[in-house]
């Protein structure tokens, strides 16, 4: 999908092993920066190489031209496809500081996060060769990306912004409704949206999670984004309140029921998500 006479969305399918008998199916997106330096911004799962080599095909580019592959985050259907797109086009791999450990080291990031199906989404290990700081500007030929940190969905994860075209990359940081909330730390996550709202000149916000509509109002989205979270907190809070002591797959399964989410997300990584929520509600910290 063209969003930019530069910048293109390709849809990646994939499906997560959740059991030997359940397949979750899932898409993510990865964006193309097309100009003079051929630029891609995540990589998908393993085998993705496929869809955006097809991609970029069709905008009459040749895969082994990519340049430059940028990292929204670590997490497995990000940086899974990396590995086979780097053996093709030998490209630069750059990231957050704090994604080398997981990005570089595969087997790590599976002992400190097990996800379902984690070796079937990713290739495997690749090196970064450059650390990406908030507010840097990195300068892609004739195209210009600042970045910005927005810890909260992971503690390594960036946004870029490409003020000519007022397009925002955002990666995993701003939720969908009724989505699965899968973040490290909701209050972080808050800050980061609010964040991204004080950016002059968006037009577009372009994400993983979601299909891109050059009609959205990016304030709405952005907005939209806060108050699925602090619908999941007043839940969290309902929940832990008439149980007053809640383990966090106890508080998962009843907050899963009350919001209406699939039975799939009662599983480890949203107790996680949800379970950050506490010491905001021991604080009462927390606004949309």
């Amino acid at each position: 999908m063209q969003i930019t006479p530069k910048i293109h969305a390709v849809k990646i399918p994939f499906e997560i092993p959740v059991s030997a008998e359940t397949k979750l199916e899932r898409f993510v997106y990865a964006y193309t920066i097309s100009s003079d330096v051929l630029v891609l911004i995540d990589s998908g799962v393993a085998g993705a190489k496929k869809v955006i080599f097809r991609a970029l095909e069709k905008q009459g580019r040749n895969p082994s031209e990519i340049d430059v592959l940028l990292l929204t985050h670590s997490h497995p259907d990000h940086i899974g496809g990396a590995s086979g797109i780097k053996n093709i086009s030998n490209c630069k791999i750059w990231s957050h500081p704090d994604a080398r450990a997981w990005v570089e080291n595969v087997d790590k990031q599976f002992s400190d996060r097990p996800v379902p199906g984690f070796h079937a989404l990713v290739e495997g290990s690749v090196s970064i060769e450059r650390e990406l700081n908030d507010l840097e500007v990195v300068e892609l030929g004739d195209t210009s990306l600042q970045v910005i940190y927005t810890p909260g969905h992971s503690r390594c994860s960036l946004s870029l912004f490409c003020e000519e075209s007022g397009v925002l990359f955002t990666g995993d940081a701003i939720p969908q409704g009724n989505d699965l909330p899968i973040y490290d730390d909701v209050g972080l996550a808050v800050q980061s949206i609010k964040r991204l709202k004080g950016i002059v000149g968006v037009q577009h916000i372009l994400s993983s999670w979601s299909d891109p509509s050059l009609d959205e109002n990016p304030e709405e989205v952005m907005d939209g984004g806060l108050q699925y979270f602090q619908r999941i907190h007043t839940v969290v809070r309902q929940v832990m309140h008439a149980k007053q002591v809640v383990e966090p797959m106890d508080l998962c399964r009843e907050v899963v029921g009350i919001l209406g989410l699939p039975e799939l997300a009662i599983n480890p990584l949203v107790a996680k998500s949800l379970f950050s929520h506490k010491r905001f509600i021991e604080k009462e910290f927390i606004h949309s």
